[in-house]
């Protein structure tokens, strides 16, 4: 499993992964970190902590390119794009760069931010990349009473899902562990996997890998001109 980062201004991935050790370059190429059994790559390995990423369109295009074509990835089963929310110039290279790639739409069940999310799903569709499922995060927190409380309404996922024709995957409670895991370096799925929230996550993955995987396998070359 390999994961790019993709959001550029916002990086964020190496912390929420652990994954500290900086690239190594060999014979021209980027040997990324890994932690977890997952491989990475991110901006934030290239510029001090703390300092602000201020690009215009083409060097968003070609920090892009570099993770994608000057990074050794060796075979991952797969390669999860972190984009940055908003339908901007990241998201307009990768349809150039990866034109085979599907899209997974993560939002809220709040009404504004799935019109937002929305707005995603279609510039997916004009970039002709295929919207493959919705994903649901926040859906609720469990007080200790025990009882769900949904906070930021119910139902945006699934009426997502629905106008697409898509499946809604998953729906990811609010809970204090999952933030703690990303700003300690340990995904909830390693610190506590018979949570909740982590057999969320291990269903949606089970969903993507098993039940939506490429009907096709293409070269693994990648071209980028």
């Amino acid at each position: 499993m390999g994961i790019v980062d993709a959001d550029i201004y916002g990086y964020s991935v190496p912390r929420m992964l652990g994954a500290d050790r900086d690239p190594v370059v060999i014979d021209d190429m980027l040997i990324p970190p890994s932690n977890h059994g997952v491989t990475c790559i991110s901006i934030g390995y290239f510029v001090p902590e703390g300092q602000a990423i201020i690009w215009r369109g083409p060097m968003l295009h070609k920090a892009l390119e570099q993770f994608l074509a000057d990074v050794f990835w060796d075979e991952p089963d797969f390669l999860l794009i972190d984009m940055p929310p908003g339908t901007g110039d990241i998201a307009l290279s990768l349809s150039q760069y990866l034109p085979r790639a599907e899209v997974y739409v993560v939002t809220t069940p709040q009404p504004a931010a799935q019109k937002v999310a929305a707005l995603s799903a279609a510039m997916a569709a004009k970039v002709n990349l295929p919207v493959k499922g919705i994903i649901e995060n926040m859906s609720w927190f469990v007080g200790d009473d025990g009882k769900h409380y949904e906070i930021f309404g119910s139902g945006g996922g699934q009426e997502l899902a629905d106008s697409l024709g898509v499946p809604l995957l998953g729906q990811l409670p609010l809970v204090p562990e999952l933030r703690e895991g990303g700003d300690n370096g340990t995904p909830i799925t390693v610190a506590d996997p018979e949570s909740e929230c982590a057999k969320a996550f291990q269903e949606i993955a089970r969903r993507i890998a098993a039940e939506l995987k490429p009907k096709k396998i293409f070269s693994s070359a990648l071209k980028v001109s």
